[in-house]
């Protein structure tokens, strides 16, 4: 391995641990149940990703690929723990204000 390799590999794990302990701390800050186990999800792709690039003659597509496998799912399941137990109100966006039509009409006729 010559220096560049190195670097990478040192980059690798540092950013391993580091994606590992801000998943983890993100997902019990948001209350997402198992943080250490999404940690590990997140984290794990990311170590096979920097595996690949530096000892496999994989593509790049497929190693980029591979490293963010776990970020994106755990983002999903994020955006699951998050959501808001009310059903869907057709016409309206998530989180957006509610009015009701009669205080609009209110509201235009004074």
């Amino acid at each position: 391995m010559d220096a560049a390799e190195v670097v990478i590999a040192l980059g690798g794990v540092v950013g391993t641990l580091a994606l590992f302990a801000y998943v983890s701390r993100d997902a019990a800050r948001n209350e997402v149940p198992r943080s250490r186990l999404w940690g590990v999800i997140a984290a794990a792709p990311f170590a096979v990703g920097v595996w690949l690039y530096l000892f496999a003659p994989a593509p790049m597509p497929g190693v980029i690929m591979t490293a963010n496998t776990g970020i994106v799912l755990y983002t999903f399941e994020r955006g699951i723990a998050n959501e808001d137990d009310e059903p869907a109100e057709p016409g309206q966006l998530p989180h957006a204000p509610t009015t009701s039509s009669e205080e609009s009409v209110d509201s235009q006729t004074k």
